[in-house]
């Protein structure tokens, strides 16, 4: 049985891993917008992976006995000044996440909650790659700069994101 503590942290926690599903979604709009349909495909990829830690954290709160309560969702940023702005605003959201994940886990260590801290592990992990892939892409839009053509060949880069099976 979950901590209500642990039991409310879970349930902000989805409501994290929701908005970060529609605010990449939001992204992927914007690139559509800007016909980079190679980024707009890597933020729909990223925001059904959003999606699929909601479910994750939403299986583990029912499987520990506890109750889902779902909150709203605030509107997400719909225009970004360039395609490194938005990029950069996909990583300080990740890096929210990770703080959040982070202080849950903390929480579960002070609670003694051993399958929190277990389940958690695999978020603690996933959030090095979330990090690390939204950085790289930053660095390339960095060196490519206003290069047109280094745009659109990351674009088609971007293009060939395959889903990944959790």
């Amino acid at each position: 049985m979950l901590s209500e503590k642990i039991q409310q942290a879970l349930n902000r926690q989805i409501t994290y891993e929701y908005a970060a599903s529609y605010t990449y979604l939001a992204m992927a709009a914007y690139f559509e917008s800007l016909s980079l349909t190679g980024f707009a495909h890597w933020f729909r990829v990223q925001s059904e992976e959003e999606r699929e830690h909601a479910i994750r954290f939403f299986d583990y709160v029912n499987d520990r006995g506890g109750r889902v309560i779902l909150s709203a969702i605030e509107e997400p940023r719909n225009e970004y000044a360039s395609p490194l702005d938005a990029f950069e605003h996909a990583l300080a959201h990740e890096q929210r996440v990770t703080a959040s994940i982070h202080a849950i886990y903390a929480l579960a260590v002070q609670e003694n909650d051993y399958a929190t801290m277990s389940m958690l592990k695999w978020f603690i992990d996933e959030q090095v790659e979330e990090e690390k892939n939204a950085d790289e892409i930053i660095q390339h839009l960095k060196l490519i700069g206003n290069d047109g053509v280094g745009l659109l060949m990351l674009d088609r880069k971007l293009a060939e994101r395959q889903e990944e099976d959790e």
